[in-house]
């Protein structure tokens, strides 16, 4: 059965203000709550595990980029499941991406509607018992 919409929540971790602005009205035009965050750190300070909710975050940032941030999150005991976005689009970090658990490596710019049904499909995985 597929979740409404409006019962979603997506974290976007971003350094790039204006994509973290696109991705926000993409989300609100969907009907799904999101809350975006300009740094890893920021995020970190408030994540938490929650249903119905996944992780939208870019690859390559200062200080900490995604892939540091998701072995954080493993270290914390966050489980939510993580979708990348990335210019960066190697083997490498692609290898890296999936050893870290990330569920879908998306290249920008993205395709919106490949990342709204990326979304639909990680969280109602998430979900199932």
């Amino acid at each position: 059965m597929p979740l409404r919409a409006q019962t979603l929540h997506v974290s976007i971790v971003d350094d790039d203000e204006s994509v973290r602005k696109g991705l926000s009205r993409l989300m609100r035009s969907a009907g799904i709550e999101s809350h975006a965050y300009g740094s890893p750190e920021d995020f970190l300070a408030e994540a938490h595990n929650e249903d119905h909710a996944c992780i939208l975050m870019d690859i390559t940032m200062p200080r900490m980029n995604g892939l540091e941030l998701s072995a954080r999150l493993r270290e914390k005991g966050i489980a939510l499941p993580v979708i990348a976005i990335s210019a960066r689009d190697d083997d490498d970090t692609r290898q890296l991406a999936r050893d870290l658990g990330v569920r879908f490596f998306l290249r920008k710019p993205v395709d919106d509607q490949a990342l709204l049904d990326a979304i639909s499909w990680v969280v109602q995985e998430d979900t199932k018992p």
